[in-house]
């Protein structure tokens, strides 16, 4: 008698223990949910792994490597034993430069010698976010290419004559030219108040009438008006996870190519975050007569300054000065000043591939979405031109 009450107690126990373990990693997965629908994703998207680790009998292990690499893992006592260093090299391989992505916001991408102006004239369906329109006013500090003034963090020596050549990327005959992505697809903008959304984060949110994939929207409309065969992927692979988003990014971009091998040109659509000392947000808007205010874009290029494989960095760089010169010809404020970044952004995919940052997490949805469908009619126009140029 007295040894079945002391089984029961003991299983009573480690029943408290197991509840006490499970509540334990339930918070830890919905930790970073601010709804219970976001709570109930997260759970959703972590328990079938955690089940299948668990009937691996792989939970005494703290590393991230997945169930598969696991079981091939342990089918072998040599590399059992070495699996601490296998997980340790696995992660440097797969490791992002700081810029490309991190657990915090990306940083604020300012380049210093742009000057505040303020616009002209009332912004249409104000929402209560101060505007202003940033314009560089000194090359000091600047790569100037004709109209286009390049910010250069690397340690590469930019060339004029060479930016003005030619760009090798060119519109194909048939099939899916152009691939528009969200790396970062929950960035999203600043609705009119009273406006009800869902935030997931610090001005993110899963609602896709409010974040960049919206403009990804308008400017795949605009590309496929032109004729221009166009996919786009409205995945957002900074949600529920912000780490690791461009290495889920990267996978879908090759599986696209694989698939699709017509596809010339990649578009990542972005935003970018502007604030005053206080934390304040700013929206970063231009004036155009007779079109309303677009938000204000900026192209952030990659290269190989950080020492990944990049060899034609240059091919994009010179399309985004193509492509940037011929903005700011006909809208001479839509475009801020050109980023050259020691990352790579991907961008070693294809020839025809950039990062461009519509607006800021202040701007509204509208005015970034008019500002996509300006700079996707602008981009038809110019590789249109190329390919039906003689000497394309």
């Amino acid at each position: 008698m007295r040894q079945k009450k002391t089984l029961i107690q003991i299983l009573r126990r480690l029943e408290a223990a197991l509840l006490a373990a499970g509540t334990l990693w339930i918070t830890a997965v919905t930790a970073g949910s601010d709804t219970a629908s976001a709570a109930a994703e997260a759970l959703a998207e972590a328990l079938p792994e955690r089940v299948l680790r668990w009937e691996l009998g792989d939970l005494r292990f703290g590393d991230s490597l997945s169930p598969a690499a696991a079981l091939t893992i342990g089918e072998s006592p040599l590399l059992t034993s070495a699996r601490r260093d296998v997980a340790e090299l696995r992660a440097l391989e797969r490791q992002e430069p700081p810029e490309e992505d991190g657990e915090t916001q990306a940083p604020v991408t300012v380049p210093v010698e742009e000057t505040p102006v303020e616009p002209a004239t009332p912004i249409a369906e104000d929402n209560g976010v101060p505007a202003k329109t940033l314009i560089p006013t000194d090359p000091s500090g600047y790569t100037v290419c004709g109209r286009v003034y390049i910010s250069n963090s690397t340690s590469h020596e930019l060339s004029v004559p060479e930016l003005q050549a030619p760009f090798t990327a060119a519109l194909g005959k048939e099939g899916p030219q152009i691939l528009i992505l969200h790396t970062h697809g929950s960035e999203s903008y600043t609705p009119a108040p009273g406006t009800s959304i869902v935030w997931s984060g610090d001005y993110r949110t899963t609602d896709y009438r409010y974040n960049v994939v919206k403009v990804g929207d308008e400017m795949a409309e605009v590309f496929a008006e032109a004729g221009i065969s166009v996919l786009h992927d409205r995945t957002l692979y900074d949600y529920p996870n912000y780490t690791g988003a461009y290495d889920r990014a990267l996978v879908s971009i090759r599986n696209y190519l694989e698939r699709y091998p017509s596809i010339r040109f990649v578009l990542d659509v972005h935003r970018d975050a502007i604030e005053d000392g206080q934390g304040n947000q700013y929206k970063a808007v231009s004036e155009i007569e007779g079109m309303g205010v677009p938000a204000q874009m900026s192209l952030v290029m990659g290269s190989d300054g950080s020492g990944m494989e990049h060899p034609k960095w240059l091919e994009n760089l010179k399309l985004a000065a193509a492509l940037q010169e011929d903005i700011l010809e006909r809208y001479p404020t839509l475009m801020r000043p050109m980023l050259l970044r020691n990352s790579r952004y991907n961008q070693h995919a294809t020839t025809g591939s950039l990062l461009l940052e519509v607006g800021a997490a202040g701007n509204a949805p509208e005015e970034a979405a008019l500002a996509g469908r300006l700079f996707a009619e602008r981009m038809a126009a110019v590789l249109k031109e190329k390919a039906d140029s003689p000497k394309s």
